[in-house]
């Protein structure tokens, strides 16, 4: 026994030895690291706080374009949902992180967007973006193939029709926000659980809003809370899509070929490179992410570009006439069709300044997985990164008179390279870019087809939260063509 202790004390002072000079080491890298300049604020919550109330002010911008200018226009440093976080600026930054996406940086979201739409099962596997990506890539595209969007143009179409025969056409005012969230949310469930039951839909939808109100928020689970209220929505709907699965499990083993191959359909028949079915909550927590994706993001754009043809009458003019030229190209009743959406041109250079000036996502989040160099500044790994379009989108280098309405921007080339980013870009590019952009503009047909807009309050305020909201839902008159 004396003789193994004897042994064992050397090896043991060796190993603290060794584990010492790690420290110091690390120690004197870290100290020799030039971080990017910026602060990292408070304690535990950094500097979320004022990020969120330049939001809440509508100026969400103010929180990048001051940094920029006091630390560095590349990237600077701050602290956000208690991380350590690089923010890139500009086209080169978004270009450089867009680039590397799965090289040295990986998709990554803050603990409350995590804990309130994931299984708590599954909030760690599904921290690994690469994993994830190559599932989403597996049943996306049989979703969002040429063949199935040209499907969708007809189906969005009818029920947009439906939709202003109910909701609008007997009204003098209207609310655009809700009205807009009414109809991108049926459409998601018409399309991605070919759920039309119009009470099923209301039940849905409230506890989707409750999830949408503190996804963005500080993880704090008192009861009340924006977060705790975020989580309740979360496990309500993750309960009711795993039902919903179950059930549709059933169906396509019983008749798996007159099934109508909406996104579900996809998802349960798609396999990954092992030859392996995702399970139930795998499932349910995608379904969760795109209905968020399409039906918050997109009601939002639809609002604010209503917005604008409410607010600049000649640009409604150009619109007004472009639409009417295809109305008046189809039969009595007769749907759109992907044709006529391609014609849209100047409809769509409209929708893009409406979501340069208020896009309905504000940035993105990587995780560094490898310590890199940018600008002269270090990198660390384990620090999180942030891109915004807050960066770019009102520069004036990029966008002449940026605060003025000028849907001319997007004729011809357009704007330089990753200077426009409402749907971020590389690898992790919005896939529904082109499925929003049909929503978007069968809405526009819809709406200027029917009718002429006045704001009711033309100073309204917009809040982002972290989507644009209008404070008072956008309420605009309703002047009906006499033809």
């Amino acid at each position: 026994m004396a003789l193994f202790l004897a042994y064992l004390l050397p090896l043991a002072l060796l190993i603290l030895t060794t584990f010492s000079l790690v420290l110091v080491f690390r120690k004197r890298k870290v100290a020799n690291t030039k971080l990017p300049p910026g602060k990292t604020g408070w304690p535990l919550v950094g500097e979320t706080p004022t990020f969120f109330s330049s939001g809440k002010k509508g100026k969400p911008e103010n929180f990048i374009k001051a940094r920029m200018e006091k630390y560095c226009p590349n990237v600077f440093k701050t602290s956000l949902f208690g991380e350590n976080m690089a923010v890139f600026c500009g086209a080169t930054g978004n270009k450089f992180l867009f680039s590397n996406e799965n090289k040295i940086v990986t998709s990554w979201w803050p603990e409350s967007v995590q804990k309130a739409m994931l299984f708590p099962s599954t909030e760690k596997e599904s921290s690994s973006a690469a994993i994830e990506a190559k599932k989403q890539r597996g049943f996306l595209p049989e979703f969002l193939k040429a063949e199935a969007l040209q499907k969708y143009v007809s189906i969005m179409d009818f029920m947009a029709r439906n939709h202003f025969e109910k909701y609008w056409d007997h009204n003098k005012e209207v609310k655009v926000f809700s009205l807009s969230k009414k109809y991108t949310f049926a459409l998601a469930c018409k399309l991605f659980l070919s759920c039309e039951d119009p009470d099923h839909i209301a039940r849905f939808a409230h506890p989707f809003s409750l999830l949408n109100a503190g996804l963005m928020t500080v993880p704090i689970d008192f009861p009340g809370t924006a977060f705790s209220l975020a989580k309740k929505g979360g496990k309500v709907i993750r309960e009711e899509l795993v039902a919903i699965i179950r059930k549709r499990k059933m169906d396509l083993s019983k008749k798996r070929e007159s099934i109508d191959r909406d996104l579900l359909s996809c998802m349960l028949l798609s396999v990954d490179e092992d030859g392996k079915f995702m399970n139930e909550m795998e499932i349910a927590n995608k379904i969760v992410g795109l209905f968020i994706a399409s039906y918050d993001s997109t009601s939002a754009a639809i609002t604010f570009v209503l917005n604008f043809l409410a607010e600049y009458p000649h640009v409604y003019d150009k619109v007004f006439k472009e639409q009417m030229e295809i109305a008046k190209s189809k039969r009595p009743k007769e749907l759109l069709n992907w044709e006529d959406i391609q014609k849209m041109k100047y409809s769509w250079c409209v929708a893009c300044e409406a979501l340069r000036l208020t896009p309905p996502g504000q940035g993105g989040f990587r995780e560094v997985i490898k310590d890199f160099t940018y600008a002269g500044f270090s990198i660390p790994k384990g620090w999180k990164t942030y891109w915004t379009v807050h960066s770019t989108h009102k520069d004036p280098q990029y966008f002449p008179n940026p605060e003025r309405f000028d849907p001319s921007r997007f004729e011809g080339t357009g704007p330089a390279p990753f200077t426009f980013v409402p749907f971020g870009g590389g690898p992790r590019m919005c896939p529904g870019k082109e499925f929003a952009r049909l929503e978007i503009l069968v809405f526009m047909h819809n709406v200027v087809k029917k009718f002429k807009l006045e704001k009711a309050i033309p100073t309204e305020k917009i809040i982002y939260n972290p989507t644009p909201i209008p404070v008072h839902g956008l309420p605009v008159f309703l002047y009906p063509h006499e033809n």
